[in-house]
């Protein structure tokens, strides 16, 4: 019987879900409601403040779980939502959407260390 590779792709969704419902919310209120009510001070997401984010140590991987785990999940349900609706070609999907969410994770990761 032969082994299937299926599990790492549902463990990728898995976990983009859970960020995407956990983690993006909080940005969103944050960047979009706190910060433009003068709730939180404007200096909260201010370019040195970011860039130290993204520039240290725990900050980077944390940023590119936030970005790489909800592309994976997005084209995880592309993907099965295509199957779902039988267009055809089911290999040229499978690297499609994966092999973009892959190279937009490395494209992110290259980005976060070059600042």
């Amino acid at each position: 019987m032969k082994r299937s590779e299926e599990p790492i792709y549902w463990l990728l969704f898995g976990a983009g879900g859970v960020v995407a419902a956990l983690l993006l919310p909080v940005l969103i209120l944050i960047s979009g409601i706190l910060v433009p009510l003068g709730i939180l001070s404007a200096d909260t997401l201010s370019y040195e403040k970011m860039h130290a984010l993204a520039t240290s140590w725990w900050g980077a991987p944390i940023l590119l779980a936030a970005i790489a785990l909800p592309i994976y999940h997005a084209m995880h349900r592309v993907y099965h939502g295509l199957h779902d609706l039988k267009v055809g070609a089911r290999p040229l999907f499978f690297v499609l959407c994966y092999g973009g969410a892959l190279l937009l994770t490395l494209y992110s990761g290259y980005l976060l260390l070059l600042a």
